[in-house]
């Protein structure tokens, strides 16, 4: 079995963790490749000596890995996506954050859980990613146009509100005066999507979800649309640019700038082991059922 590892490093709360996964790991004879960078911090902070093999970008991920896993939050997983891509390679997500629903492995429970993994007593939950095209050149998009939460417009350098011009499959939708504007996946609906007001979506549905950011015409609400629907925005307000944001990277884009946003032919392969999934973490991470008349 071959194993790549990426991971974020905060301080004495990952050490215990990263510990764990490497003594099971090397315990059990695995091939262990590790992200550069995050093999240089595991050096600096002594957690580990023994010599791996790196890799520094997607093009060294190939068939021959069988599990990529992701050190963090939910946030690490996003960036663990841009390194798998369309490899296909599963993704474990270990929770070394806080919120998390996507790295859904608690540190109560690394061992078990690899063990599991290892016996591939687990199932694989395919989560949906959008594309995006700007009408004109964009350098800081082009290299890397996908994201599996969400593709966000914003307002950049004023406290005006924008307006997003809004076109479903070549249909007129709205124009929305607002801050900005969401296009959340399944995966992203428990993100910037929720606390915006946005629905919840299981994982496996084929559906897209648009949400408005402080929309000015309070009687704008959140849209959920088949995720086969082209989406095209047009921004205009009161400064010549705005933002756009896919996941945690973000762009600068010049108004009028036509931005067309697909699902991706490809799909991210997330692992769920059965202690684990959505719907359980979902009761966990949102406290459901805690109320007492329960």
């Amino acid at each position: 079995m071959k194993v790549a590892i990426f991971g974020q490093y905060y301080q004495n709360d990952t050490r215990p963790i990263i510990r764990d996964i490497f003594m099971f790991f090397n315990a059990n004879q695995i091939e262990l490749v590790i992200e550069a960078h995050f093999l240089t911090i595991l050096y600096q902070e002594a957690i580990v000596q023994k010599d791996y093999k790196t890799f520094s970008s997607h093009i060294e991920l190939d068939q021959s890995f069988d599990l990529f896993l992701s050190i963090g939050g939910d946030g690490t997983i996003l960036r663990a996506a841009t390194f798998v891509r369309d490899s296909g390679i599963p993704i474990l997500g270990i929770n070394a954050g806080r919120l998390g629903f996507l790295a859904s492995v608690q540190q109560d429970n690394i061992a078990e859980f690899l063990q599991l993994v290892l016996e591939k007593k687990y199932t694989i939950s395919k989560r949906t990613l959008l594309s995006l095209v700007c009408s004109t050149p964009n350098a800081e998009i082009e290299n890397l146009n996908f994201a599996l939460n969400e593709i966000s417009v914003s307002r950049k350098d004023t406290t005006s509100m924008i307006t997003i011009e809004t076109i479903l499959d070549g249909e007129y939708l709205n124009s929305y005066w607002a801050d900005g504007l969401i296009i959340a996946t399944p995966t992203g609906s428990t993100g910037y999507s929720l606390s915006c007001g946005g629905p919840v979506l299981t994982p496996n549905v084929k559906s897209l979800v648009i949400t408005p950011i402080a929309p000015h015409n309070l009687n704008a609400r959140p849209l959920v649309i088949t995720d086969d629907t082209e989406i095209k925005l047009r921004v205009t307000g009161r400064e010549k640019q705005f933002l756009v944001s896919l996941d945690s990277r973000i762009a600068t884009i010049d108004q009028e700038t036509t931005l067309t946003i697909q699902k991706t032919p490809f799909q991210i392969n997330m692992i769920e082991i059965q202690e684990e999934t959505f719907l359980k973490t979902l009761r966990k991470k949102l406290l459901w059922g805690e109320d007492k008349r329960n």
